[in-house]
């Protein structure tokens, strides 16, 4: 029997700890282009998956997987103008995803933001795209839709479906492989408009270095990483918090933000009202911890977009920008 095109891949992976190697960013290119067109069978990718998170995946393989994605991508034809890349996919469940009111700061103060999420995938989450939609902000179905939510908001949202349904398909395989797979990691990294800047959030400090070696391998103008609240782009006020940015190929640079809360610990929020982003918001509501994730995220973004040269700028400025937003209304109400 002849063998098939895409064994290569799992053969390489699957060789043995001496023979075992990481895939070059072409062969994970290919790999993955492969596995969305629907030229891998089913046992092929589940192995291949699993021997990646057995192995660990290096960043030469997430940045491979992340061009391969890129690659076929339904992009509509003219892709709008877009500052910021900000994935949204893990979901909170111990404190209000505030990041989305430092992403509605970005937005009412001119930045484009394109953000791009997964819709539930672990329970007793709460995820973006349902915040979105309390919010009355229509989910792009599409992303020729996203483009024009963009232009018209300076603000889009779609989901891993709609930017592959493979890649969504895939993501949902965690209950019945039992762990994660590679791509948890390299969805973040899609930033299917090409904005110059990325944020990025994660869970574990070891993601850092593979994220930030990746987007050098891409030559990401700007690619800022920092270990989120849940794994979100967000800051945890009551905690320093390392940010590690790749300019280009460049060698990552590690910068601590302060903290900016004494309480070292918070509780998680035992309600998790997704009300309570529009009370902040509106001013009828005080949180010191809610304000600061809001003030530190958005200083964050701030000084990855070259809007600022220090992190005391950032941060005056995002506190700035806070106390002169718009209370009347959220600024993506439809």
């Amino acid at each position: 029997m002849k063998l098939h095109p895409f064994a290569k891949f799992v053969a390489i992976l699957g060789r043995g700890k001496t023979k075992q190697r990481a895939l070059s960013f072409e062969e994970a290119r290919e790999s993955m282009s492969m596995i969305l067109r629907g030229e891998a069978e089913p046992e092929q990718i589940g192995a291949f998956l699993m021997l990646l998170r057995l192995k660990e995946e290096a960043p030469s393989e997430i940045a491979g997987f992340t061009q391969g994605t890129r690659d076929v991508l339904d992009l509509p034809s003219e892709v709008p103008e877009v500052h910021l890349d900000w994935p949204s996919y893990a979901g909170k469940r111990r404190q209000l995803p505030w990041f989305l009111l430092s992403a509605f700061l970005l937005a009412q103060n001119g930045t484009k933001v394109m953000m791009h999420g997964a819709a539930e995938h672990t329970p007793g989450r709460v995820y973006t795209d349902d915040v979105l939609r309390h919010l009355g902000f229509p989910i792009a179905g599409s992303l020729a839709e996203a483009a024009d939510h963009i232009r018209a908001r300076n603000f889009g949202y779609t989901t891993l479906e709609v930017l592959s349904p493979k890649l969504d398909a895939l993501m949902n395989l965690k209950p019945l492989l039992g762990l994660r797979s590679p791509v948890n990691s390299f969805s973040r990294m899609i930033n299917p408009f090409d904005a110059p800047v990325q944020l990025i959030g994660i869970f574990h400090r070891g993601f850092l270095d593979i994220h930030t070696g990746a987007a050098a391998v891409l030559g990401q103008p700007v690619c800022s990483v920092f270990r989120g609240e849940g794994g979100e782009v967000e800051r945890r006020p009551n905690k320093p918090t390392q940010v590690g940015t790749t300019i280009g190929a460049g060698d990552m640079q590690l910068e601590t933000w302060p903290q900016l809360l004494s309480e070292g610990h918070v509780p998680p929020d035992e309600d998790m009202d997704i009300t309570g982003l529009e009370k902040l918001w509106r001013g009828e509501m005080g949180s010191d911890y809610a304000v600061a994730s809001v003030t530190g995220t958005l200083a964050i973004a701030l000084k990855s977009l070259g809007k600022a040269d220090s992190m005391e700028a950032a941060q005056a400025l995002a506190e700035e920008m806070w106390a002169e937003r718009d209370r009347g209304f959220l600024p993506l109400r439809a």
